[in-house]
């Protein structure tokens, strides 16, 4: 049966009697499988799944690469976020103490269902257990050591999180998605926008790359991402998934001055979390490493 004719049924996972428990929704309520109710206003929500993996894609939206002045490559490039970073619907966002440049990034999450590996576009959907709504954080203080491989700009502990839950039948096919700070609408676009769709991505990443039931694929952002500070509400809203939201908080401690590279506020750093184009135009051999293929047409223009 295709995604288009299915019926829609949403789970979340929450913790009910002090155990996570997945709970199917029923209008304002959550209805565990024994029978137990809780309303969704004082239920404590999970990630709706627990990956062994979470993969990111780097631009897909028309309206992000615009924003950024560049042409997409001739197929999508991927990042790895840590499954330490995974968060939930109501969870707080850490922005660490001397750190400065935190963006949010509304995004649609797929959920992988079932064992996937070398499948085609058309038989990917088949191997989807649902949908959720994602925000891809990015502490881009540190993206002066970490382009490329986005490791801490994307991976620090908090900055993924997925909700309020997974969806069922949901078909992807024209639908909105928009981003709110503190009620105040920021990013919206149509998934008509995205220049790969789910399938696609899907596929493209299973020829490598086994996917596990509950791994989770961010689909990329539309553009309009920016910086946030603590005492923000954002949420993510996406017709037929839901709204995710969360807050964001100083972290309790400093980033170690010890060890490691520090946050800095370079150009790079200040031009991408403001929407600039520094990144995605060959300014600094980093740059390249994400987007070769894109670099080298431009510097042979």
């Amino acid at each position: 049966m295709s995604e288009a004719t299915r019926t829609t049924t949403e789970y979340r996972r929450i913790l009910l009697g002090g155990a996570p428990v997945r709970v199917r929704r029923e209008g304002e309520e959550l209805v565990a499988p024994d029978g137990r109710r809780v309303a969704i206003a004082e239920a404590v929500h999970l990630a709706p799944s627990i990956p062994t993996k979470i993969i990111a894609v780097h631009l897909n939206y028309a309206s992000r690469t615009e924003e950024f002045m560049t042409r997409l490559p001739d197929a999508p490039t991927y990042f790895h976020k840590p499954i330490t970073a995974l968060n939930s619907h109501d969870g707080d966002i850490v922005r660490p103490v001397g750190c400065k440049w935190l963006n949010y990034e509304g995004e649609i999450v797929i959920i992988i269902g079932r064992t996937c590996r070398n499948v085609s576009p058309a038989e990917a959907g088949d191997y989807i257990a649902g949908y959720s709504v994602g925000n891809d954080y990015g502490l881009h203080d540190f993206r002066d050591t970490d382009a490329g491989s986005m490791l801490r700009v994307k991976g620090s502990d908090t900055l993924g999180p997925v909700g309020p839950g997974i969806v069922e039948g949901w078909d992807f096919r024209g639908k909105m998605i928009r981003t709110y700070v503190n009620g105040e609408l920021k990013q919206e676009d149509s998934t008509d926008n995205m220049e790969w769709d789910m399938h696609y991505l899907v596929a493209d990443l299973a020829r490598t790359i086994t996917l596990e039931p509950g791994d989770m694929i961010f689909s990329g952002t539309p553009a309009n991402s920016r910086p946030v500070v603590p005492g923000d509400v954002v949420e993510v809203e996406v017709e037929g998934l839901g709204r995710l939201r969360n807050r964001i908080v100083e972290g309790p401690e400093p980033i170690r001055t010890d060890v490691g590279a520090q946050p800095t506020e370079s150009e790079e750093v200040v031009s991408t979390a403001l929407g600039g184009d520094w990144e995605f135009r060959g300014i600094r051999t980093p740059s390249k490493d994400l987007y070769p293929s894109t670099v080298q047409e431009e510097e042979d223009a």
